[in-house]
């Protein structure tokens, strides 16, 4: 299982830190000839404007009934699954016979991860061309959004602004 963090101000080093792993796992491929560990879909995550992002996740030849999207507990899961066949044992037999010199386009199962801000939802999901698209929305309720406080100076109010 692959955990990510999707935060409203994100973080340079948390990207370059996964940048690194994956450098150093295309690396040890390239130096042993073997496959990079990482069985994880690619994906984007776009922030639209201040309270709306789009994650997209690439996913081809997955068909919609294997994939799993779910929003529980602080925790956005993009999950899939493939199916299995009684004959599943018998293609992979097969597929050495017919003729595959060398099949690079795999489907394992996987399972992707975020921890997700408060108030945080998912607006919609949709599977067209090999991609994934889930819409993800921030509504902060007014009650907990920051708001200014007047200071009072010799009798007469005075706002104080945050400036940076």
């Amino acid at each position: 299982m692959s955990l990510h963090q999707i935060s409203v101000f994100p973080s340079l080093a948390d990207s370059a830190l996964s940048d690194r792993f994956s450098r150093i796992d295309k690396l040890f491929s390239q130096l042993t000839g073997d496959r990079q560990v990482a069985s994880v879909p690619a994906y984007d995550l776009q922030r639209l404007d201040d309270a709306r992002y789009a994650l997209t996740v690439s996913v081809p030849g997955w068909k919609e009934h294997e994939l799993e999207i779910e929003l529980s507990g602080g925790r956005l899961s993009v999950a899939g699954k493939k199916e299995t066949t009684a004959s599943d044992g018998a293609e992979e037999a097969k597929d050495e016979k017919s003729g595959w010199i060398y099949r690079g386009i795999a489907r394992h199962d996987f399972r992707l991860s975020f921890s997700i801000p408060e108030h945080m939802k998912v607006t919609g999901a949709s599977l067209a061309d090999g991609l994934l698209n889930v819409g993800l929305l921030q509504e902060i309720p007014e009650s907990e959004k920051p708001r200014r406080i007047p200071i009072e100076v010799g009798g007469a109010p005075r706002t104080l602004e945050h400036q940076e």
